[in-house]
């Protein structure tokens, strides 16, 4: 029986924000200037006849958070709606707190939650040296993934020091 054999090994580093990035509309800002400003150097790539962003987004999620409170404020209930883009995020939250059946059905009124809001966005690089990467935002922590060269993490890091969300 054949066995196994590594092929190449792939890195993962992680930053931990030391607070949480405050809003949705700073998230969306932040993954803009990303997208916008290329701060990675990646450059646009052709494969199977196709031509690529050097950077773009590869996947994402945003959940909007709501709680409902009876008239002595204590929580009777909890819900969330998981969305696909901050659009959608947006929309979302207001129809749960514009929704009279659902509070009733709850027994409280709405109130948002967005401290307990959840965002993440993947973008997929293309570094010159060929190697593709994966760096990930999420509220509270920058990820890098997928990647081989420390250069690559060093990039990532410089830039990331630079941007007070980040910190």
């Amino acid at each position: 029986m054949a066995d196994f054999v590594e092929t190449n090994n792939t890195k993962t580093a992680v930053r931990e924000l030391t607070a949480p990035i405050a809003d949705i509309s700073t998230f969306d800002a932040l993954i803009a200037s990303v997208l916008s400003d290329n701060p990675f150097g990646c450059v646009d790539y052709v494969e199977g006849g196709v031509t690529y962003d050097g950077v773009s987004r590869n996947r994402e999620s945003y959940t909007a958070k709501v709680i409902y409170e009876d008239i002595a404020a204590k929580t009777v209930g909890r819900i969330s709606a998981r969305a696909p883009s901050v659009a959608a995020f947006g929309a979302a939250a207001t129809e749960l707190m514009g929704n009279a059946a659902l509070e009733a059905a709850m027994g409280g009124d709405a109130v948002r939650d967005a401290a307990g809001d959840t965002y993440s966005c993947q973008l997929k690089c293309h570094d010159p040296s060929g190697e593709i990467y994966y760096v990930t935002f999420s509220r509270d922590a920058v990820r890098i993934t997928s990647y081989q060269s420390d250069t690559i993490r060093t990039t990532v890091e410089t830039w990331a020091d630079t941007v007070p969300t980040l910190a």
